[in-house]
């Protein structure tokens, strides 16, 4: 395995070089600031490298968009480029890519995320949409999976203000939470006995099927529509029993990409993208749990009431 798949290593490897500019300080101050030079005459070196490669790309025909993208979407390779000032991407760009990634877990709650501006002091502004406005589950997401994606695509994203969905029939009357309001709702969820655990098995789930999958004591059905996954409680909201065995199919009449589960055991169906809905009943609904991957790993919020 590479470093460049092996995001812990690289993590390791910087670690390591912050823990030895600590100790060359033992040495007193000059021997800090000759290490401290030594590694940043050591990054402009490299730097200057990137560039050149990027420059004789571009020279040869072959800098094209395709090439810039996958550039861009390369952890390591995204994260030397931010670093010199060569990312592909302006900040605003950057920041709407971290939000698309994480649209699947905010789906998961029949919600969306809305960039609505970036300023000139480094404040990414955002708007939480439909059912996860207000919701403290999907604040959980929003501190695990929206936080932890924009600063990774944009270091230079001072802070994250998040503001209200507006009323409807209102005006733009919407106010500002701030990050710590929502972050103590995280500390509220998780006190509650919510916690991330990771699953496996999920990145080999074809398009259209559906899996059951138990975590610790918890028993949980995890669906797949094209690239997005789901997840919800293994229990049906009307006849409580397990949806283990439900069928995946596109509702009648809707959208490509839209799909419903169906209840084996007393025939319900629920809308997978809109936080598993009920259409037989407006009143039921399944439990959605927010999942996200990182580093190619999949954790899911499994709240304290999820165990079958």
């Amino acid at each position: 395995m590479t470093d460049t798949e092996d995001p812990d290593r690289l993590r390791a490897t910087g670690e390591r070089i912050d823990s030895l500019l600590d100790a060359a300080s033992s040495g007193g101050v000059v021997a800090r600031e000759r290490a401290e030079e030594l590694v940043r005459l050591v990054a402009d070196l490299y730097g200057a490298g990137l560039e050149r490669v990027l420059d004789l790309a571009h020279e040869a025909g072959h800098l094209d968009d395709d090439l810039l993208a996958a550039l861009a979407q390369d952890d390591l390779v995204a994260s030397l480029l931010l670093v010199h000032g060569l990312h592909p991407y302006d900040v605003a760009t950057r920041v709407e890519n971290a939000l698309e990634s994480v649209r699947p877990y905010l789906g998961s709650h029949g919600g969306d995320v809305e960039l609505l501006e970036v300023t000139d002091s480094g404040t990414a502004r955002l708007r939480l949409l439909g059912s996860c406005d207000g919701c403290p589950s999907s604040s959980v997401t929003l501190k695990l999976a929206v936080e932890g994606a924009i600063e990774a695509a944009a270091p230079e994203i001072e802070s994250i203000e998040v503001a209200d969905a507006p009323a409807s029939g209102s005006g733009n009357g919407s106010s500002v939470i701030s990050v710590e309001s929502l972050r103590s709702r995280v500390v509220e969820l998780e006190s509650s006995g919510s916690t991330w655990e990771p699953v496996s098995g999920l990145a080999e789930l074809a398009d259209g099927a559906t899996t059951e999958i138990e975590v610790g004591s918890s028993r949980l059905l995890a669906c797949r529509i094209g690239s997005d996954l789901f997840a919800f409680v293994d229990r049906c909201a009307r006849c409580s029993e397990s949806m283990a065995g439900a069928v995946l199919a596109r509702r009648l009449g809707a959208a490509v990409g839209e799909a419903v589960l169906r209840c084996p055991t007393c025939r319900a169906h629920y809308d997978v993208r809109r936080a598993g809905a009920c259409l037989d009943d407006e009143e039921l609904h399944l439990t959605p749990l927010p999942l996200l991957t990182d580093a190619g790993r999949t954790s899911v919020a499994i709240p304290a009431t999820a165990g079958a």
